[in-house]
């Protein structure tokens, strides 16, 4: 099944984060310290509760998903992708306008994409990197052109082996064929990705300490400006989304 453990498509289409069948990313490259880069974003492909649609502030104005906690979730909507931002707060207020991945499931090509961004203080065509991980990943039916997802990993092995496409205005109104031919940067990638095995490693690599204040995680989601900024989300929520079969996605070459 694409959407474990829900056996149907998501409630939302903008939810179209694919699980891996295989564990074999992790298992062949977990993070390591020797391998731990500081104040770096890290990409996150989840599954999307009820209790995050909607972020509430509490008395200190800071807004919040599940901010009771992991007993708190009731119902998986889908599977989604986002970017956690690292330390001090370097994602723009133009860079959370443009990031929105409007109605399709293209939420890895843009949490993989918004990650390039802080990493290179460049814009990429996030768009075309969604097209490409569909192109690699192991599930027939995912096509340029249609609305599905991909996986955290299929996008990350297209960044290691192709790079990224910078940003043009020309390409506001492209589709998916002429997206194809694009030409890519291998300097915009990556060269080695790893994953992250627990909330820990997360913290070592984000090294933001307001997240290690709050005891959460800052979420850069890629809706646009109906959604906030930033928002937390407790530890305790994201180590049950990593045993719930959540990749951690880490760029390690910077």
């Amino acid at each position: 099944m694409r959407y474990r453990p829900i056996d149907r498509d998501p409630d939302d289409q903008r939810l179209g984060r694919f699980l891996p069948d295989d564990w074999r990313h992790v298992e062949q490259y977990p993070l390591t310290a020797a391998s731990q880069p500081a104040e770096v974003p890290v990409v996150i492909g989840v599954n999307w509760y009820t209790e995050f649609d909607r972020p509430q502030a509490g008395q200190d104005g800071v807004p919040f998903v599940a901010r009771e906690g992991a007993k708190s979730l009731t119902r998986i909507r889908g599977g989604h992708a986002v970017c956690l931002e690292p330390g001090g707060e370097p994602d723009r207020e133009e860079w959370w306008k443009f990031y929105d991945q409007g109605s399709e499931g293209a939420c890895v090509g843009f949490a993989w994409t918004r990650c390039m961004t802080i990493l290179n203080e460049e814009m990429y065509t996030a768009w075309w990197l969604w097209d490409r991980g569909k192109e690699r990943d192991q599930w027939p039916e995912t096509k340029p052109g249609d609305s599905n997802g991909t996986s955290c990993r299929a996008a990350a092995e297209v960044l290691a082996s192709t790079g990224h496409v910078d940003w043009a205005n020309s390409y506001a109104n492209d589709d998916y064929t002429e997206r194809t031919h694009y030409a890519a940067d291998a300097a915009a990638g990556i060269k080695v990705f790893r994953w992250a095995v627990s909330v820990d490693d997360v913290h070592a690599v984000l090294g933001n300490t307001r997240a290690d204040e709050l005891g959460a995680v800052p979420i850069l989601n890629s809706w646009g400006t109906d959604y906030p900024h930033r928002v937390w989300m407790p530890d305790e929520v994201l180590d049950r989304l990593m045993r719930e079969d959540g990749e951690i996605a880490v760029p390690t070459d910077r």
